[in-house]
């Protein structure tokens, strides 16, 4: 049947699980339940990743193993956050003009 001549729906509402959204997810990477496994290099390196994580308030579990490469890509994907742009309001038409002409924006810099 064509959807534009049936009234109702025709298709079943398909289920979170088939869009990729994980709804039986057990644990958060960062917890306790599941913490970042990260290799480096040196102690002090460990160290300074160690104050990192107890600052951000992550488990991590480090590595130290000097014949494999620095591995803290866990680490580093969960302390880059997206920031929240935020854009500045452009004035109304009655607004004072943000210039400091005193004039209203419709017949300063509006036009």
């Amino acid at each position: 049947m064509s959807k534009f001549f049936y009234k109702g729906r025709i298709e079943k509402k398909p289920k979170y699980q088939s869009f990729g959204y994980n709804t039986k997810r057990a644990a958060k990477p960062g917890s306790e339940d599941l913490p970042l496994t990260l290799t480096v290099q040196t102690e002090e390196r460990k160290a300074e990743l160690e104050a990192i994580a107890l600052a951000s308030e992550l488990f991590v579990s480090i590595t130290v193993d000097a014949d494999q490469p620095e591995e803290i890509t866990e680490l580093e994907t969960l302390l880059a956050k997206p920031q929240t742009t935020v854009f500045d309001k452009t004035p109304n038409r009655n607004d004072p003009c943000s210039c400091g002409s005193e004039k209203k924006y419709k017949k300063c810099c509006g036009k």
